[in-house]
């Protein structure tokens, strides 16, 4: 249906417009050159009545009162004609002036105007636009034919003003098509068509008028225009956009090149005119209506230059507000932020607390981003809703935001901070789930300090030392903090120097089968022993190697070292079942990590089933890609420890969504199992629940025979400790150490 009601505005566009142009060639002032004129005016009519009937606009009166105008217009044509062949000629003004003056409000007011008319809010420019065209149209008018027929006192009264109200119906039809053609939104074919006709009928009416008043007028090719005009008029109510109104959500402040030069022509009619007139008949000149106008036109364009000034201020306005503000979350960004803190420190003692969220990353990798960044949109709110008068906060990227609190007390800084945390801790509902994520805060002020950039260095040295303190609770800045950020890089560059140099070696803790002490398998620990430092703890080198990213070349070092190491206990006949490898979170989100697996295992010959992969809860806490990296080990035939069971955020939980085989549980349930009820109660429960899930449950930290004996009476099969052997670096020690175990 819709290909049907394409092809027939197109076949009556291209069939009439040829007619219409073929028009000169019918000899003028006949019979058949008046029947052919008004057999296409009044198909026009027709046809305009079809396409309203046909497409069931929603927008239906407008469009009858403009086919109605139509016919009027056509009438005119008729009545002019029958009239010119009844009496031979054409008295002056007649029946048919009257349909013609009478039809253009019928085009005008429900046509022009309604038809092109959306819901968009009114737009001056555009009027103004439309304003300046109509008035350089006008002057044309006024020069050439109201000025000389209001100055011919001998023509009768109804002569003259039938004569100006043809340039007066013109004047406004050119302001209906300006104002249409400068509605962005009337781009749809049905009112480009509508606007097509509009702009031919009043090209052909100029010419009209003008050649008329100086008996100049042949018709001909002029004639043939204004058929084209009632042809655009039917082709725009037969089209299918003509259904629904125009689209009011296109952005209507652009002003490209045609209007501007269009604009530019009709401010330039007015000394155009004085020139022609000047040259014509330099003592007739019609100052009054030329100068009227070329004021008029002045005025306008001034109007006009305003609103693209007002404008330019708004929309600069907005770019500003646009740079100085997080698009998510509304917040300042960290342009504005620091634009707010140099005022401030120019004038007063601010402070500066910094907030970055612990646990965000793990939901960004579970949920998504989108459920990140609307749990990013809640906790700005909480934040900006729990500051006192007068603070700022902003968002400074990523998950991390910013307060400025100034001229207040460090209690009130402390009392801020502790209810930043306490808001921050609710649960926060985004993506249909409920959310925790905590914040580090660290805080500086401004003592001794005039640069905005080293204030927000100290609130983040200070926010960073409260996040390696567990997140908890708030850090002040102080001078020792940036001691430690040195020691802490000097540690990195350390720990750099050490893979290179080979510093690193491991060690190695047998578990064993209770109550035999057969070894049942080896967990493999690093060790570094410094030039210069000594012996460094992991407590100490692991957090830095994490942060600063080392911990992945480290990771693969053991792992490869330690899987050589297995291969060579076999080949000398003495290897336990399983080896043991500590993995951390920033491994497992490390992408191409279980590729890096399989690819050392194959290296060394390694069997996957001889591995063992420990790790702990946290590392898998938030799901995410760490759970399918884990899952991915465990469809390589890896077995899955965890590690210091029970100390961690959700255990049973973890069970359900990491394969885990392996439960080594925590030493603080175990050292005191032979002297506290509540500590071998615990060590019970946790035993039943392992063997509930058909998991092996392995006791660290085990260090004496009495914890030995007591754990074997609860039902534990598999233990770990310095009673059984404490970690060692050669293997061969291992192994005689380990022969000696009852």
């Amino acid at each position: 249906m819709r290909n049907k009601r394409i092809q027939l505005w197109l076949g009556w566009l291209i069939v009439a417009s040829i007619a219409a142009l073929c028009f000169p060639l019918v000899p003028d002032d006949t019979l058949p050159a008046k029947i052919y004129v008004n057999t296409v005016g009044v198909s026009s009519v027709l046809m305009a009545f079809v396409g309203i009937l046909r497409n069931r606009p929603e927008h239906r009166g407008p469009w009858l009162l403009f086919a109605f105008g139509m016919a009027l217009m056509v009438s005119g044509d008729i009545t002019y004609d029958v009239t010119e062949l009844r009496l031979g000629e054409y008295p002056y003004p007649s029946w048919a002036d009257a349909m013609y003056l009478c039809a253009y409000p019928f085009l005008l007011v429900p046509g022009m105007v309604r038809l092109s008319r959306g819901n968009r809010d009114r737009d001056r420019g555009g009027l103004i636009d439309a304003a300046v065209i109509s008035t350089g149209i006008g002057l044309i008018y006024w020069v050439f034919v109201v000025g000389p027929t209001l100055a011919d006192a001998g023509t009768p009264i109804l002569e003259r003003f039938v004569t100006i109200g043809y340039p007066l119906c013109d004047v406004l039809l050119t302001a209906a098509a300006a104002r249409m053609f400068t509605r962005p939104e009337n781009r749809t074919p049905s009112l480009r068509l509508l606007g097509l006709g509009s702009c031919l009928m009043l090209s052909c009416d100029l010419i009209y008028t003008t050649a008329s008043s100086t008996a100049q007028y042949t018709g001909g090719f002029v004639d043939s225009g204004f058929l084209m005009a009632y042809i655009c008029w039917a082709a725009s109510a037969l089209h299918p956009s003509m259904r629904q109104r125009p689209q009011t959500g296109i952005e209507p402040h652009r002003v490209g090149g045609r209007r501007l030069g269009v604009l530019a022509a009709c401010t330039l009619l007015a000394p155009g005119l004085l020139f022609l007139q000047g040259a014509r008949d330099a003592e007739y000149i019609a100052w009054a209506g030329i100068g009227t106008g070329a004021v008029v036109l002045f005025l306008l364009v001034l109007t006009r230059t305003w609103g693209f000034v007002k404008q330019v201020q708004r929309q600069a306005g907005k770019l500003e507000d646009l740079a100085m503000h997080d698009e998510l979350t509304g917040l300042a960004n960290r342009r504005g932020f620091e634009r707010r803190l140099t005022t401030a420190l120019a004038a007063g003692a601010p402070h500066v607390l910094l907030l970055d969220l612990n646990g965000f990353k793990a939901v960004n990798d579970r949920f998504g981003h989108a459920v990140g960044d609307e749990l990013l949109v809640v906790i700005a709110h909480r934040v900006a809703d729990a500051l006192p008068a007068g603070a700022v906060v902003a968002r400074m990227g990523g998950d991390e935001f910013a307060v400025l609190l100034p001229a207040r007390s460090a209690d009130d800084c402390d009392q801020l901070a502790d209810r930043l945390h306490t808001t921050i801790r609710f649960p926060v509902h985004a993506g249909g789930h409920d959310l925790l994520v905590g914040a580090s805060i660290g805080i500086a002020d401004s003592a001794g300090i005039i640069d905005q950039g080293e204030m927000l260095r100290r609130a983040d040295v200070a926010m960073y030392a409260a996040k390696a303190a567990g997140g908890r609770r708030h850090r002040w800045y102080a001078a020792d903090l940036d001691t430690q950020a040195g020691e802490e890089a000097r540690l990195g560059a350390d720990l750099r120097i050490a893979l290179n140099e080979g510093q690193f070696h491991l060690v190695y803790q047998p578990i064993v089968e209770l109550p035999t002490g057969e070894v049942r398998a080896v967990e493999s620990l690093i060790r570094w022993q410094h030039p210069e430092r000594g012996y460094v703890s992991p407590i100490d080198f692991i957090p830095v190697a994490e942060r600063n990213g080392l911990i992945i070349e480290l990771g693969q070092w053991i792992l490869r070292t330690a899987c050589e190491q297995y291969r060579t206990w076999q080949a000398r006949g003495a290897a336990p079942p399983h080896l043991g490898v500590n993995v951390s979170a920033r491994q497992l989100a490390e992408p191409g990590f279980v590729d890096s697996v399989a690819a050392i295992l194959s290296e060394t010959g390694m069997s996957p089933h001889a591995l063992v992969v420990e790790i702990t809860e946290t590392t898998v806490f938030g799901g995410g890609v760490a759970v399918r990296a884990v899952h991915e080990l465990h469809e390589l035939g890896i077995a899955i420890a965890l590690d210091d069971f029970g100390t961690g955020h959700s255990s049973l939980g973890i069970l359900q969504a990491v394969p885990v085989k392996i439960l080594k549980v925590d030493k603080s349930f175990v050292e005191n199992v032979t002297v506290s009820d509540r500590h071998a109660v615990i060590a019970s429960t946790l035993i039943q629940l392992t063997s509930g899930l058909g998991l092996i449950a392995v006791a660290e930290g085990v260090e004496t025979a009495e914890q030995a004996e007591a754990l074997h009476r609860l039902g534990y099969r598999r233990a770990q400790g310095y009673h059984f052997g404490r970690p060692v670096p050669d293997p061969f020690a291992l192994l005689d150490q380990l022969s000696v175990v009852e």
